[in-house]
Formats: structure tokens, sequence, C-alpha cells
């Protein structure tokens, strides 16, 4: 395991830097190590890092929504209203509609095996499009019209929405009755995930202020808890849940609303946790990429995931109908929301193990979408930001 990890980490950073030197996305780079040292080409990585790839994405993932929830400027989210709302399920439903009219055609799909194959691609990555949006807070692009907000809460809650959709989907292939309570529970798993968020974020506002720890106290303090927030999540078999990355996200806007001071300073240690994390992150989902499946893969498929993100990006304009903002701000945001990434990874190859006859199509589309999709999308951000969007001063 030890030599798995200083692969990672050394061959990761030196082909993230590559990249950045030829003007690419780092995470290109990442994922590259990963599919190069993974179990489909050198065979590098130990099993035992493989068999926690899982957690040790999610842990990532936990780490850039804090970052974001501490760092996030609702005010600028509030101005926009309505298609903030929006974002979280429109533009997902737009790329699941467009795969069931096209995926049967092409790939001779049914149309439930089509809606599954959706609901795994509709995703948007939070890990390649928060770390960005994050950025751009950062230096001022987009802020006053509360674009990067308006993504960042959009991409957190759309994974929310799209998993359910999943399991329901799922769930009708395998012959179970569709319950009204599947759908009831995506907007109660968001506010309730809103509220628990808030409420923890609150209440360590408080806490912090009464006992006075070290800032790198308070990060454990807070990692543990959205730990702790994940597992509930997982263990609970009760037909309304909670989201616990969005509770994740909304402790950091909880403190920061209470204790903006102290949620700067953590930012900051966030921010330097984030440096080791993502490099975990991407290479470990490119260590899911089976490169054999790459070469089976057909200009059908590639045809159906352009398509979807033409009905995506179609759906993202929809959203922000009647709004202010000027046509390159649209653009961006039709641009931002298309990378895919972390939730391909995750569930991906569960038709498959299912036994589902779709599982092998559904999977290495899976693993297409994000080969294209995580580095175009990556890629399509960094270098489009300073032009289309106007810097605060």
């Amino acid at each position: 395991m030890l030599l798995s990890i200083a692969l990672i980490l050394l061959v990761g950073m030196f082909m993230g830097w590559i990249c950045k030197k030829i003007k690419l996305p780092s995470l290109l780079g990442m994922m590259i190590t990963g599919m190069i040292l993974g179990p489909y080409v050198l065979n590098l990585l130990d099993d035992s890092i493989l068999g926690i790839s899982a957690e040790l994405r999610k842990i990532a993932l936990i780490i850039i929504l804090t970052r974001a929830g501490l760092g996030l400027d609702l005010s600028g989210l509030k101005k926009i209203g309505r298609p903030a709302v929006m974002m979280c399920f429109v533009p997902a439903t737009f790329e699941i509609v467009g795969i069931v009219l096209l995926a049967p055609k092409l790939m001779g799909l049914s149309i439930l095996e089509a809606a599954i194959m959706g609901a795994v691609l509709a995703a948007v990555s939070p890990a390649v499009v928060v770390p960005r949006m994050v950025k751009l807070m950062e230096e001022g692009y987009g802020v006053k019209q509360g674009i990067p907000q308006l993504i960042l809460a959009g991409a957190s809650v759309d994974d929310v929405y799209v998993i359910v959709l999943f399991s329901t989907f799922t769930g009708m292939m395998q012959g179970q009755s569709t319950s009204i309570l599947s759908f009831i529970n995506i907007p109660v798993s968001i506010f309730l995930g809103i509220g628990i968020g808030l409420l923890i974020g609150t209440c360590l506002a408080y806490y912090f202020k009464k006992v006075h720890i070290r800032d790198t106290s308070k990060v454990l303090i807070i990692l543990s808890i959205s730990l702790l927030l994940v597992v509930m999540e997982d263990s609970l078999n009760m037909a309304i849940t909670f989201s616990a990355l969005i509770a994740i996200m909304f402790i950091g806007i909880g403190l920061q609303k209470k204790r903006e001071v102290v949620a700067k300073r953590i930012s900051v240690k966030y921010g330097k946790l984030w440096v080791a994390a993502e490099v975990f992150l991407f290479v470990l989902v490119g260590a899911t990429v089976n490169v054999g499946y790459l070469g089976k893969i057909g200009v059908k498929a590639i045809v159906v995931i352009v398509g979807a993100l033409v009905f995506r990006m179609l759906g993202v304009s929809v959203c922000l109908l009647g709004t202010s903002l000027k046509k390159t701000e649209r653009l961006f945001a039709m641009l931002a929301y298309t990378p895919k990434a972390t939730v391909q990874a995750a569930i991906g190859g569960i038709p498959l193990a299912m036994g589902f006859a779709c599982g092998d199509t559904v999977l290495t589309v899976a693993v297409l979408a994000i080969v294209l999709t995580a580095p175009l999308g990556a890629f399509a951000i960094d270098f489009s930001y300073k032009k289309l969007l106007k810097k605060s001063k």
C-alpha cells in the first residue's frame, strides 16, 4: 500500500505539472496516471488501495465541498433566485430525455435501459466543477452576477437528484414497484441536508467562539462530523433520507455566516488538504477506466454522449431564460455544466454488477464520458472564464 500511495502522489503530481506546462488541465495528467498505474495497464496499484478507492474519492469530495461552503457567497445566488433552483434538476432531466431518445435507436437499448444509462451520465462532476468555481470566487470572476455560486450550488444538488432517479430506474429494472416516496424523497433529502448542515455549522460557530482551539483541530472536528454524516446517510434504510453531501457544504455556509473570520482561516487549511485530495481523487478515478473497453467503443456511443451534452446545454439555457446574464455568461454556464467524472466512476459499474443486459454498455459509455468530458470540460472552464466573465473590483 505504501508504494501505491507514493506512486499516486509522485507520478500524479508530476503528470499534472506536465499538463499544466502544456496548457492542459492538471486533472488530465492525474487521470492518465491512474489509467497507466491501474489494474488494466501496468497494475502497479495495490488491491488494498483499490479496495478503498470509493471511500478515498468520497473523502476528497467532502474536502472540496466543505471548502466550497466556507467560501460560498449566497448574496449573488439570491439575486438569481428561480434559475438557481432550476439548475438543480432541469439540465439533468434534459440530458436523460436526450439519451432516452438517442440510445434505443443508436445502441439497441430498451427505453428503461436508456433511462438507466441517462441517470448514470446525467450527473455533473463536483470534483471537476467545484474547485474551479471556488477559484473563480477567489479571483472575483462572475461573482457579482452570481455565476460561480449558481453553478456550484446546482452541481451539488444535481448529483442527489440523479442518484435518486438511478436508484428508482434500477429498482424498476429488477421488477420493484416505483414508490411515490422515491420522488418525494428528492426535494425532502435536499432540504433536510440544508437544514442539518446549517444547524451543525451554527452550533460549531458557537462552540468555536466559546472554546479556543487551534484551526487544525477545528478542521479535524468538521471533517470527522462530515464523515459521520456520510456514514449515517449510507446506513439509513428509510424511504425518506437526507443528502449528506449537501449537509456538508452547508456546514461551511452556516459557519461562515456566524464566524466569517474563522471560516476564512479554516478555508485556507482545507485548501492545503485539497492539494493531496485532488491527486488521489483523479488518479483513482483514472484507475477505474478499463482501457480495453475504450477500444471496443463505436462512433454510436460518442454520438450518444455528444447528443446528451447538447440536450444538457439546452437545459441550462432554459434555466437562464429571463435573467440579466449576458450571452457570454450564459455560454460559460453551459460549458461549465458538462464535465463528468465522480458519479459516473461511482455508479457506472452497478448495472453490470446487478447482471443487467445493458450493464457492459452502460459502463463502457460511462467510461468514455469521463475520458471525454472531464478533461475537455475542465479545459473549457479554465480557458474561457477570463474571456466570458466579468471580474469584480
